[in-house]
């Protein structure tokens, strides 16, 4: 399929620059294409010689000026015989399936280690295509059927992932047994709903959290639980967490950060105290994605509010 078809599809919905179009492919699951500048512009202008779009220069008052394309009553009707045409089937390449055909060579050990490694991968890009859906990304919603095909859209895509992680699940108990040693394992957390709101909540770890895989972990646990709204417990995090000079706090926020998590921290009096870690609280409660919290109540209502 040409990119040209996905710019036609964007220019029916409203008019677009190029800019604002390659946006749109950077955040796109579907339109896969790279939307590099010079894809986009070479197309563009192909498609305004053939008379499928056209353009006119819009002057900003204190931007720069900038040039927008408009599809045509050809373009439109070019568009509909595409998308009535027969569709391609979808490909199937997949390079871990290859790493995994030559695997007989690794030891338990190795090979429980790309499978982790591949089954994190995939769930962080379940979080990443849950956290597109709920901000609503680039999505017309014109009429209930449009905006009924871009949910079954989204719900594809989820999907494959999901369907994904039940299969490399599935893969690693036929390897090794019941045992699975999954994320979240030695956790004590729970799925709690509030306002219709869901939010994961950590209560301890038998291993406390104290790392970037930690953080990732846990973001890929509450995107199982389809939600980004976390709330951690002291008892959950390792000792260094809370010293400062360690850095782990920052990377591991830093990692809710990326994948857009709204983070409740509820810790004691005793250790919000301490005077480095009181900073670093006292910054963060200025933000909306992590706050500091000495109880779960006051934690909670942020959280969902």
């Amino acid at each position: 399929m040409s990119i040209k078809y996905a710019i036609l599809g964007l220019l029916s919905w409203k008019p677009f620059s190029g800019y604002d179009m390659k946006k749109v492919f950077e955040e796109s699951s579907t339109m896969y294409w790279s939307g590099n500048n010079n894809q986009i512009y070479k197309s563009l202008v192909q498609l305004t010689e053939e008379g499928l779009v056209t353009n006119e220069v819009q002057h900003q008052e204190n931007s720069p000026s900038k040039k927008l394309y408009f599809i045509t009553e050809d373009g439109l009707a070019e568009l509909k015989e595409w998308v009535l045409s027969s569709p391609e089937l979808p490909e199937l390449k997949n390079t871990f399936l290859i790493q995994l055909s030559w695997a007989y060579q690794l030891d338990d050990g190795e090979l429980k280690k790309i499978i982790a490694n591949y089954e994190n991968s995939v769930k962080m890009q379940l979080v990443l295509q849950q956290e597109k859906i709920r901000r609503g990304i680039n999505s017309p919603n014109r009429n209930h059927r449009e905006t009924l095909l871009w949910d079954m859209i989204n719900e594809n895509t989820l999907s494959f992932y999901r369907n994904e992680i039940a299969w490399i699940q599935n893969l690693h108990k036929e390897l090794f047994g019941k045992e699975k040693g999954g994320e979240g394992s030695n956790m004590e957390w729970k799925c709690v709903v509030n306002s219709d709101k869901k939010y994961v909540e950590c209560i301890s770890a038998a291993n406390p959290l104290g790392s970037e895989q930690d953080a990732l972990d846990i973001i890929a646990l509450c995107g199982d639980n389809d939600t980004n709204l976390l709330m951690l417990h002291e008892r959950a995090l390792s000792e260094d967490f809370f010293k400062l000079k360690t850095k782990i706090a920052g990377a591991m926020l830093q990692k809710f950060a990326n994948y857009r998590m709204k983070v409740a921290l509820v810790i004691s009096k005793d250790i919000i105290g301490k005077s480095k870690f009181k900073e670093m609280a006292s910054e963060a409660n200025r933000g909306s994605q992590f706050r500091v919290f000495n109880t779960k109540e006051d934690a909670e209502v942020w959280l969902v509010g």
